[in-house]
């Protein structure tokens, strides 16, 4: 029972109708979402399922068996009858934050280059990116560069290549902690900037604002030394 998966193709998509392939309290499978599935340290979608005569509120949305996604209900939350049509109303303000945030990680790696990434969280108020790195820039250094490139309103756009190529251009993967995931054949692309010098290009899942300028203003509060070579990056929004 795979799901399509909308938010690949349109992270801005609020709204639409699909149908129930299976429900439990486990969760519920459709056949196609716009709610993106907690992944790469990007918290799962929330929101609500509506159908002629109920509604469901989705807790949380999450990675089953075999290319389905489980649309968790809140607890007694009622069940859409399977085979029915429903009305997917995302959280898009809640979506919308995650994505400002996600996206300013992928500047964060910019003013970064050349360090791995060993982990990761995107938080609504704030997030954290571990590096591989003996010393990083000063926290008003990077809260500098990152401000530029909001400023600079950078179009955020995405492709997807052949995993042969991902091989054959190993220094695209920054993340050490969690590989971009193969078996299908193709591996999706998030570049920031021009496509022929882009300020950030790298595999990733998750969703992004379509340009910098959308972020608004992000400052990198703290800086703390996890491991002899792992550095952790703390970002908060502030609006």
């Amino acid at each position: 029972m795979t799901t399509e998966t909308l938010f690949h193709h349109d992270a801005y998509a609020r709204d639409t109708e699909a149908k129930v392939l299976s429900a439990s309290p486990d969760g519920v499978v459709l056949d196609r979402t716009i709610f993106y599935a907690q992944a790469g340290g990007q918290p799962g979608d929330t929101g609500a399922l509506r159908w002629d005569g109920g509604e469901m509120a989705v807790a949380n949305t999450v990675k089953g068996e075999a290319g389905a996604i489980l649309h968790k209900p809140t607890e007694g939350a009622a069940l859409p009858p399977e085979g029915a049509t429903v009305r997917l109303a995302l959280d898009w303000d809640r979506r919308h934050r995650l994505m400002r945030m996600h996206t300013s990680m992928h500047l964060l790696c910019s003013l970064i280059p050349g360090a791995g990434v060993t982990g990761g969280q995107v938080g609504l108020e704030k997030s954290r990116l571990d590096f591989d790195l003996p010393e990083p820039p000063t926290k008003e250094a990077l809260t500098e560069g990152l401000r530029a490139l909001v400023a600079a309103n950078h179009a955020v756009s995405t492709s997807w290549v052949d995993e042969a190529e991902l091989d054959a251009n190993p220094g695209l993967v920054r993340t050490l902690s969690v590989q971009p995931p193969r078996g299908a054949g193709v591996v999706r692309l998030v570049r920031i900037g021009e496509e022929d010098s882009p300020v950030d290009l790298q595999p990733c899942g998750g969703t992004h604002v379509r340009a910098t300028g959308e972020i608004g203003t992000i400052t990198v509060t703290k800086l703390e030394n996890k491991g002899k070579q792992n550095r952790r990056v703390y970002l908060v929004l502030e609006d």
